[in-house]
This record gives structure tokens, C-alpha cells and sequence, in this order.
């Protein structure tokens, strides 16, 4: 079973980095080409979200590299620096893709509601409470409370799962947008938005695979000591 461990681990680690890496080097290198309209990242979304004909979503700057995201608590847009001000091709796809969350919350899109739903769920159980619940399920021969830590993992499993068609939704409008309102051109610029967003799809496909990987494990453990 350590053996199995570590190369979880390894697996784990390994597909992160590989996701890390291609995002760092997608962005790097189309954050350096500007876009055909010379809108910021935040005009770009505003733009998408006006031709939506969504209103009441403020639009702000955060602090952090690549720690874009949307808030549907306050129906906030938060954009990195880089994306926020930047005129580049990279900032055009990725403020889009935060945007598309924001259409996705307006049109009540039922993935998102699904993922906010588990968000209480996931966060209670997050952190070193799973393992403890299991370990200390299986040392007091209360088999309960282990498979109550199994139910939070296979909770986070759940929300990484949900969360795919979530990211993949929001990246075919930002994709869609960006040419059709003429953020970007037709052809290389176009072609920059998808190399950036599906460069940081991979992220949530290694989020998932490791939750997976992550569940099986402990699966394992507590399946086996319930048999034993």
C-alpha cells in the first residue's frame, strides 16, 4: 500500500505540473501578441456582457497572477492585473472565459448551480478531515466514520467532475465571443484565445484525475479493512 501511495503521488504531482507549465507557457507567449481591437481584458468583458444584455456585474482588478475568477455571491468579476489591463490576445480570452461564468449564472446554467451547491459540502470536508475521519473510523473499529470520510472524497471527486463542463462551457463562449464581436481576428488571434483556454482546461482535468486517484486510494483502504 505505500508503494501504491507514492505513486499516486507521483501521478498527481506529475499531471499538475505538466497543467501548470502549459498554462504558464500559453499565456506567456499570447500575452505578448495584442489583440485586433485594443480592448483590456475588463473591456473586453464588459463588451461581452453589454451585448448579453447583462448588467449589475462589476468588473475589478485582484491581486495574484492568473487568479482570475467570478464571484456569483456579489456578481463580481475579478481580473488579474495582467488580464485585467493587458491589451493582448491572452487577456482578451481568459477575461471572457470569467465573463461566460457570469452568463452562465444569469441564465441559471445548471452545471454551475450544481457546482455552488456543493461548495458547503466540499469545504467542510476539505483539508486533513477526510483522512482523520478514516483513520480514526477504521483505528476505533467504527467503520461509519470512515465511510464518512470516503463520502467526502468522493464529494470533491464530484465537484471536480462538475466543475469540467462548467470551465469547457465558458471557454466555447469566450471562444465564440471573442470573434464574433470583434475582440480578436479570424485565424492566428482566434486560434491564441483556444491555445490559452485549453491550456487551462488541462488544470481541471488533472483536478479531477487526482481527486479520483485520491478516492480510489482510500477506497481501498477502508474496503479492505472493512473486509478484513
Amino acid at each position: 500500500m505505500p508503494g501504491l501511495y507514492w505513486l499516486m503521488i507521483l501521478a498527481v504531482l506529475g499531471l499538475s505540473l505538466l497543467a501548470s507549465a502549459k498554462v504558464k507557457m500559453a499565456f506567456s507567449k499570447w500575452k505578448r501578441v495584442g489583440n485586433s481591437s485594443g480592448l483590456s481584458g475588463a473591456e473586453a468583458a464588459a463588451a461581452m456582457l453589454s451585448r448579453a444584455g447583462l448588467s449589475g456585474v462589476r468588473i475589478e482588478q485582484t491581486r495574484g497572477f492568473l487568479s482570475d475568477h467570478y464571484d456569483p455571491r456579489s456578481r463580481t468579476l475579478r481580473l488579474s492585473p495582467d488580464v485585467y489591463a493587458g491589451r493582448s490576445v491572452a487577456s482578451a480570452g481568459i477575461a471572457l472565459h470569467e465573463a461566460g461564468h457570469a452568463l452562465q449564472h444569469a441564465q441559471t446554467y445548471g452545471p454551475l448551480a450544481l457546482r455552488s451547491a456543493l461548495v458547503p459540502v466540499v469545504s467542510i470536508g476539505s483539508g486533513y478531515l477526510p483522512i482523520l475521519l478514516i483513520f480514526v473510523g477504521l483505528g476505533l473499529g467504527h467503520i461509519g466514520l470512515a465511510y464518512l470520510g470516503l463520502a467526502c472524497f468522493a464529494a470533491s471527486f464530484i465537484f471536480s467532475v462538475v466543475t469540467l463542463p462548467v470551465e469547457y462551457n465558458a471557454s466555447a463562449r469566450a471562444k465564440q465571443a471573442a470573434v464574433e464581436y470583434g475582440i480578436v481576428a479570424p485565424g492566428r488571434e482566434a486560434q491564441g484565445v483556444a491555445a490559452v483556454l485549453d491550456a487551462a482546461a488541462l488544470t481541471y482535468v488533472a483536478a479531477a484525475v487526482s481527486a479520483l486517484l485520491t478516492l480510489l486510494y482510500y477506497a481501498t483502504i477502508v474496503f479492505g479493512a472493512n473486509r478484513d
